[in-house]
């Protein structure tokens, strides 16, 4: 896969890291993601995908931008207040890369349409607050053999792990939480949203291009009040409903 004059300028600091090179971003040019949730952490991970110049992306979300949104989603503007958000997604990593191909998809997620979607794709990287949805891409990534790259946040703590079969991401949520709470029950500081949306992008882009050691099995958990970081290792459970012996 060649690159023109032009993306040779773009991609320059990346193909002069040994990690990635010419090889690497040639992978990352073939890729194909699928990013649910246009929100606090797709908007970063988007805009930095698209920028690093993975080929093609699908971007997932039913909902429109408001004003409560602008304090983190760093996607949009005050005038797109109202409008998609997938598409005006679509349009703002379009003028980012006019060489990433962005696929917009307004609609809600359920098992069916997670399986559609994600056949065919690379990586998922998921950032939504529904735990029902986050249920059926973990279904569709573990069916599929598709790896997820999954982040979350509330407050002031974000996390970020990485699934590729077995652990997947239920045998870390097995169940619903009785009292899940969202950020606009809890609140959450803004400029988080770009540190665990920038984090994800980053493992997304280590997988697609072979860089490192991704988060696969792991869970980095951030406390920005603290400035502290640590991660943990996921255990596959036994008697997990979606990659267990039984599923």
């Amino acid at each position: 896969m060649s690159f023109s004059d032009e993306e040779v300028e773009r991609y320059a600091r990346h193909l002069v890291l040994r990690e990635i090179g010419g090889p690497g971003q040639q992978r990352l040019k073939a890729a194909r993601a699928l990013i649910v949730g246009a929100g606090g952490l797709g908007a970063p991970a988007a805009l930095y995908l698209a920028a690093a110049g993975l080929g093609s992306m699908a971007i997932v979300d039913p909902d429109t931008v408001s004003l409560s949104n602008l304090q983190r989603q760093v996607l949009y503007a005050t005038a797109d207040d109202g409008a998609s958000k997938v598409a005006r997604a679509a349009a703002r990593l379009k003028a980012l890369n006019p060489h990433v191909r962005i696929e917009p998809v307004a609609e809600r997620l359920d098992e069916g349409g997670a399986r559609r979607l994600v056949a065919g794709c690379d990586l998922v990287l998921d950032g939504t607050d529904d735990f029902a949805t986050r249920f059926a891409v973990n279904a569709a990534c573990v069916a599929e053999g598709v790896t997820l790259v999954s982040g979350a946040i509330g407050r002031w703590t974000g996390q970020v792990g990485v699934f590729a079969g077995r652990p997947c991401y239920r045998c870390l949520v097995p169940e619903i939480p009785p009292e899940a709470e969202t950020c606009a029950m809890v609140g959450v500081v803004g400029a988080l949203a770009g540190v665990i949306g920038s984090m994800m992008a980053l493992e997304a882009i280590k997988l697609v291009a072979g860089a490192g050691e991704p988060l696969t099995g792991r869970l980095l958990i951030y406390d920005a009040l603290s400035a502290e970081a640590r991660t943990v290792r996921v255990g596959a459970d036994p008697h997990c409903p979606v990659c267990g012996p039984r599923p």
